[in-house]
């Protein structure tokens, strides 16, 4: 039972916390850009989740083998090889998907979120508790990114997951589905997340990342707390 505890708000940390995008804004680059529908926000999250869980796990069981001075280059090598695998599989069995996503299905590798889980918290934890920050960071990434393409596809297309919701009776603003609308259901978003954040006493994204937190936050200590 106090395992399944500790275990909890690691899970949760990622969702909530330190979401990715929203509150440590990290991986804002396919989040603007394959967002235009809700669709392709669940395809790059899950995918991204794939490679998350078996990055952290593989880095977790090679901590004390991987030299210090070849860290990274390791960690790059592992999580390349999961991307391929995800990338193979989408090519195979949902190419609608990987043609939606393009560029940005194979940048995965180097996509920070999942670098920085496996720099922050992979590489000083046991595989276990990797496994679930994994998951953790991965449905908070999917669901930044379900959210921003649902907002974007229903204002600007006027639909979700391409059914008709609104396109039969209200003209859709095109420009939503173009990078200035991505920007601005970006800003809102994060603006929403900071208004909770200080509601709940946590401070607001005030930079991008772990710049002004001197090592003292959740991710850069392996800990589950959050930049304060």
């Amino acid at each position: 039972m106090k395992k399944n505890q500790k275990l909890l708000p690691i899970l949760t940390n990622g969702i909530i916390k330190e979401n990715p995008i929203l509150r440590l804004v990290l991986g804002t680059c396919p989040f603007l850009a394959i967002t235009t529908c809700a669709t392709n926000g669940i395809g790059m999250g899950i995918a991204a989740t794939f490679v998350l869980i078996g990055s952290n796990a593989t880095v977790s069981l090679l901590r004390n083998f991987i030299p210090d001075k070849v860290r990274i280059p390791a960690y790059i090598t592992i999580i390349a090889g999961f991307v391929t695998i995800v990338q193979m599989l989408v090519k195979a069995f949902l190419p609608s998907i990987d043609s939606a996503l393009g560029i940005y299905l194979p940048l995965i590798v180097v996509n920070c979120i999942i670098l920085a889980r496996a720099e922050m918290f992979a590489n000083k934890n046991s595989v276990l508790p990797s496994i679930f920050d994994a998951i953790g960071m991965g449905i908070g990434f999917t669901l930044s990114l379900l959210v921003m393409g649902a907002i974007r596809e229903l204002l600007g297309a006027g639909t979700i997951f391409s059914i008709p919701i609104t396109s039969n009776f209200i003209e859709p603003m095109t420009i939503m589905i173009l990078p200035p609308g991505g920007f601005f259901v970006f800003g809102i978003l994060v603006a929403i997340a900071n208004i909770v954040a200080t509601k709940s006493g946590k401070k607001p994204v005030t930079s991008f990342g772990c710049e002004t937190c001197n090592g003292d936050c959740g991710s850069c200590k392996g800990e589950v707390n959050d930049c304060e």
